[in-house]
């Protein structure tokens, strides 16, 4: 969500995301991402966190097809570029920003017969919420986007306004401080929370939530 231009890291394990553009292969289509840590930032790199969860979407564990789905904080738009191609209808949002880059991600990895079912929308969490249906999509999608504390409160006001009792919510991160497992904390205040998916060599989980019914006095 944070467009937050970097300084350039000498990190030999980071120079990946220097790299104007990253590939992939998921739901047999070959993908080039562009990138542009030096301009945008971490909005504008593929980060391991989206890499796994196009993994998980792959194996099949989460009904896709005919599924109304929405990205947060997409970035580069990998995720919900996948998730597409798996047979999705597909909202990518990010910041106002990102979207003139996310959108040529959208139109250059996803073919012209499948370009009806993917939205490219704005969308700062916290902030006109009222422009997307509530409980309106069948699978809210975010990969990496635990990360900034102050975040946190508008992230799960937004979760709140996206989910019905019967949407699955599906967050990829890494677990780097105690505010991240303190988001997990917040959020299993209104959902459940499971851990379906673990990468232990890029360190990723990926859980799987659900809105909790509030249970009413008789």
């Amino acid at each position: 969500m944070a467009l937050v231009p970097y300084v350039e890291n000498p990190l030999p394990a980071l120079s990946k995301l220097h790299n104007s553009s990253a590939q992939f292969r998921f739901a047999d289509r070959d993908l080039r991402l562009a990138q542009d840590w030096k301009q945008l930032g971490v909005a504008a790199v593929v980060w391991d966190a989206a890499v796994v969860m196009c993994v998980y979407l792959e194996l099949g564990k989460v009904e896709l097809r005919g599924k109304e789905a929405i990205e947060l904080g997409a970035g580069t738009g990998l995720v919900g570029i996948v998730a597409a191609l798996l047979g999705a209808k597909v909202t990518i949002t990010d910041r106002q920003p990102a979207l003139d880059f996310l959108s040529a991600n959208v139109n250059v990895n996803v073919p012209a017969d499948l370009q009806g079912s993917v939205v490219v929308s704005e969308l700062s969490w916290g902030e006109g919420l009222e422009r997307y249906p509530a409980g309106g999509f069948d699978l809210v999608l975010g990969a990496d986007i635990v990360y900034l504390e102050d975040t946190f409160v508008p992230l799960l006001r937004t979760l709140e306004h996206l989910c019905s009792d019967s949407t699955v919510l599906l967050l990829a991160c890494k677990i780097r401080y105690k505010r991240d497992t303190d988001f997990l904390s917040m959020l299993r205040r209104r959902f459940t929370v499971e851990e379906v998916y673990y990468d232990k060599h890029r360190d990723i989980h990926v859980y799987k939530s659900q809105k909790v019914t509030p249970v009413r006095d008789l």
